[in-house]
């Protein structure tokens, strides 16, 4: 039987991640290929209780609740789905997931500014996560990227979500400040893990969709 091979659409907020994991999805599956795919959070699952609470304010602002506790609300959410992934996994699946540790590594590791303390909260992180809830590891990660100013605008086209009580934008969506930092972490994450970065804008417009789709293709085609 094929490996089944995990991989992970990660990006800035308004990137079009979900968009572009359809869109792998349907081609993967055109060329004859086994897909599954997963979204996180879970939002409507009771795994994600925490999340979804912690997205729309009730614990404070993102700055308020620190990285680590942040990243556990994440975290428990991905172990509940961790055993049906891995049995698509044994069973030869190409899996993809719309945000995964990764977006632990951008949004939480962006609120630390020491470098130090940012390198010793990724350990603790990945420890977390990869060891302790031995969730399955990605076998690529690609990040879409845009500018913070332009993903937020993009959000704003969405309709309103139940997660966040009919909102257009949870607190990280909500707050610039937090997007900025999320995406300097996400590079910083995205190098030293060595992530595919796919820019996803050319001289401030967000590129045609298909155009990121041939980008993806690109990338993945060393492991599938």
């Amino acid at each position: 039987m094929k490996k089944g091979r995990l991989i992970v659409i990660e990006g800035t907020d308004g990137s079009g991640k979900a968009t572009q994991m359809k869109i792998l999805e349907n081609k993967l599956k055109k060329n004859g290929h086994k897909v599954k795919t997963a979204d996180f959070p879970q939002y409507g699952k009771p795994s994600s209780y925490f999340a979804e609470k912690y997205l729309r304010g009730e614990y404070g602002t993102a700055s308020d609740v620190g990285p680590y506790a942040g990243s556990m609300f994440y975290a428990l959410d991905r172990y509940d789905k961790s055993f049906e992934m891995r049995k698509w996994l044994e069973e030869g699946y190409i899996v993809i997931c719309n945000r995964y540790v990764s977006a632990n590594m951008g949004h939480q590791a962006g609120k630390i500014k020491s470098r130090k303390e940012r390198e010793r909260f990724l350990e603790w992180l990945s420890d977390l996560e990869y060891k302790i809830f031995s969730i399955p590891k990605p076998d690529m990660t690609l990040l879409l990227f845009m500018p913070p100013v332009l993903a937020q605008g993009l959000v704003d086209g969405k309709a309103p979500r139940e997660y966040i009580s009919g909102k257009k934008r949870d607190i990280h969506e909500a707050d610039i400040d937090h997007l900025n930092k999320a995406s300097e972490a996400y590079l910083a994450v995205a190098k030293k893990y060595k992530w595919k970065i796919l820019e996803c804008t050319k001289n401030g417009s967000l590129l045609p969709r298909e155009e990121i789709h041939e980008k993806i293709l690109k990338a993945i085609s060393s492991i599938i």
